[in-house]
């Protein structure tokens, strides 16, 4: 953590500190005006572990349905829905630190106030720093398929994380998902249709048509003109 005793000391003195957990990430180079963007907005717009258990409505200075989302990429499409819902909050988390740095940037163009950024491991967030019952709906857009079979178990849709997800959100909200692979999708299925405290939106038993509140991003419309499929899945907190 550098020479900082802690990330509010950091924070403090204008400095942003990752901490690693549970994985080791593909890190690329920051530009200079992602860094940039982090050593000004994070003070205003970051939250790390060390915050600890949040009371959301001090968090946002308000009461509002609060959407996570986790691996934001980065950050446009989470950026374009928080600003197109301003009567919802959103937590973004995401591992990749330019990813986080541009969605700062993004972000501040757009004049967004109802976002709050993680840069952390979305599991330890889950179990240190959100309220059980506290989120209205989760979503998880286009993750690591790890395709392949021998890496399945990487991928972070497992009945242990739709679990922990489902003590996170309150009775009636939404866990949302989406994927361009066919084969995770299935296995997106399975997982949930596996849990008896979820309920499938879908007419037809499997995915639901991409909801408008879904930014498509660059990288699905050019999948699309591949010819690549996409799977949304939505289901209900019983």
């Amino acid at each position: 953590m550098s020479h900082f005793k802690s990330a509010e000391e950091a924070a403090a003195a204008g400095k942003y500190v990752r901490t690693v957990r549970s994985f080791v990430k593909r890190e690329g180079r920051l530009t200079k005006g992602q860094a940039a963007a982090i050593e000004r907005l994070w003070p205003s717009v970051g939250l790390t572990l060390e915050n600890g258990r949040l009371d959301l409505a001090s968090v946002f200075g308000r009461q509002a349905p609060v959407t996570l989302e986790i691996g934001f990429g980065m950050g446009h499409s989470l950026v374009e829905m928080a600003a197109n819902a301003p009567e919802r909050d959103f937590i973004g988390i995401e591992v990749h630190e330019p990813g986080v740095g541009a969605c700062l940037m993004a972000a501040e163009e757009a004049e967004v106030k109802n976002l709050r950024v993680f840069h952390e491991d979305a599991v330890e967030v889950l179990k240190q720093c959100i309220p059980d019952k506290s989120l209205n709906c989760v979503q998880i857009f286009f993750p690591d398929p790890w395709h392949k079979k021998r890496h399945h178990k990487r991928r972070i849709v497992q009945p242990e994380f739709v679990q922990l997800l489902i003590q996170k959100i309150e009775t009636g909200g939404v866990i949302h998902l989406a994927t361009d692979w066919e084969n995770y999708a299935e296995h997106m299925l399975e997982v949930l249709n596996d849990e008896p405290r979820l309920t499938n939106l879908s007419s037809s038993g499997d995915y639901v048509p991409r909801p408008d509140n879904r930014p498509k991003t660059k990288f699905e419309r050019r999948g699309e003109g591949k010819g690549h499929g996409v799977w949304d899945l939505q289901f209900k907190i019983n």
